[in-house]
């Protein structure tokens, strides 16, 4: 995003008190740039000059839906709703992030980007409607609110589930604002009888690296393909979550998967007509959830599932925090909910047990909870064991956590391969329990000893 935005004959709609109040936001968001630049700013300037874009905009949402209704504009109602999803959600939401971060720069340049972005959209795009009299195509199979906000709160839960944030819905209508430096990820999902489903997961690159990827210590080109790698395993995890979610989404499988730049994102973009498009603020950076249907249909069933599921995990978010135990932790890494239950029922008395059902989440489980041991399956979809081993092996902070491989390949061919990757131990899965049990115990006392 420039400093500065330019007016263009191209913004024009062609209506005297629609044209005169583009160009009055225009005006004070250019101000607010130039402002945002100085080095030395006075946080009540800031505050009054947002406020005074605030009370603008919402004084021009107000004429122009007095216009559209005295020509009997058949998107009336699309712009109330997109123009109340701004008004009541967005701005709301901006202004209490820059009063909680003492208006920081990555604040203003959240308002700024979000605000400028949407302007220039929205005018562009919908207010040009109201001349042609055409309803407002993009927005046409966005589903009713009370489900927006249930997929709202599914998708919070998930984003706590993975990076363990506190995320808030803050727009139900993202129209594919720039709010950062983002990395963009677009995954396309095939059904039966060719049925398509599209995703764009965006990802603010300082969430991402705040979170799974600030065990990155230089700023490099190693690091943005390592944080677009960590974002692309984020986002295909996300959406096989959302799988379990919806029975409707289960025949699906994925097709396609892309890394974009922003102009491509927004390019492809425009030319949806997204059944959900939202956006979040997790407190440690913005996301956005955007999706794309031919003809799936949703039942009742799915949103109460969801809503069970939201509810489920919101309860334990808020459960108190268990008391800080002496025993030695062990990350156990699997897509098996087999495994999982059996090696903790296996180990559970003696060592503190914690889980993870894929390679993402394992990062992210290593990055917030460092285990003394991680079992690790070397044969996993989407992000394996050999990809989890050389991610932590190429950072200085994990190169000494032990890592076991599970395997369930005692070929010497197989067996070869996998020491070859030098993990610290490998143990079959076909091995007996008590078997496995000797190993991890005889692990942790050789390494008590040599301490």
């Amino acid at each position: 995003m420039e400093n500065h935005l330019m007016w263009d004959k191209q913004y024009n709609v062609g209506i005297a008190i629609i044209d005169k109040e583009h160009k009055k936001l225009f005006s004070i968001l250019n101000k607010l740039f130039n402002f945002g630049h100085r080095e030395e700013k006075s946080r009540f300037a800031c505050q009054e000059a947002i406020k005074y874009f605030k009370d603008h905009a919402i004084q021009h949402f107000a004429d122009e839906e007095t216009y559209m209704a005295s020509i009997n504009y058949p998107g009336l109602e699309t712009h109330k709703r997109i123009h109340k999803d701004f008004r009541e959600r967005m701005l709301p939401a901006l202004e209490s992030e820059l009063e909680l971060t003492d208006f920081s720069e990555i604040s203003i340049q959240h308002f700024l980007g979000t605000c400028a972005g949407w302007l220039i959209g929205h005018t562009l795009i919908e207010d040009h409607m109201i001349v042609n009299g055409e309803p407002i195509k993009h927005w046409e199979n966005l589903l009713p609110e009370e489900e927006q906000t249930v997929m709202g709160q599914t998708i919070a839960s998930l984003l706590h589930s993975m990076f363990r944030l506190n995320s808030q819905l803050i727009s139900g209508c993202y129209a594919g604002e720039k709010f950062g430096n983002g990395i963009y990820c677009h995954l396309i999902y095939t059904g039966k009888d060719n049925k398509r489903c599209e995703f764009f997961l965006l990802f603010e690159k300082q969430l991402i690296g705040s979170t799974v990827g600030n065990i990155i210590n230089t700023k490099s080109e190693t690091e943005d393909r390592m944080l677009s790698t960590v974002a692309k395993y984020a986002a295909k995890q996300l959406i096989e979550r959302m799988k379990q979610q919806f029975s409707s989404l289960r025949e699906f499988k994925m097709t396609e998967e892309h890394l974009l730049t922003y102009e491509q994102f927004y390019k492809i973009y425009e030319r949806q007509s997204p059944q959900f498009s939202l956006l979040f603020d997790t407190g440690r950076g913005y996301f956005a959830y955007c999706m794309t249907s031919s003809e799936i249909s949703r039942s009742k069933e799915d949103l109460s599932t969801i809503a069970e599921n939201t509810v489920a995990e919101i309860e334990d978010r808020i459960r108190p925090e268990n008391t800080v135990s002496e025993k030695k932790k062990i990350l156990v890494v699997d897509d098996s909910d087999f495994m999982r239950k059996s090696m903790q029922a296996l180990l559970g008395r003696d060592y503190e047990v914690l889980t993870a059902t894929s390679g993402m989440s394992a990062i992210k489980s290593i990055t917030l909870v460092r285990p003394d041991l991680v079992l690790l399956d070397y044969e996993m979809p989407v992000c394996n064991g050999m990809q989890v081993l050389e991610m932590l092996r190429s950072e200085k902070d994990f190169t000494d956590i032990p890592i076991f491989f599970l395997t369930c390949r005692v070929d010497r061919e197989s067996v070869q391969k996998v020491i070859s990757l030098k993990p610290d131990g490998y143990l079959s899965k076909s091995l007996p329990s008590e078997s496995v049990k000797k190993e991890i115990d005889h692990f942790f006392e050789k390494n008590s000893s040599v301490q």
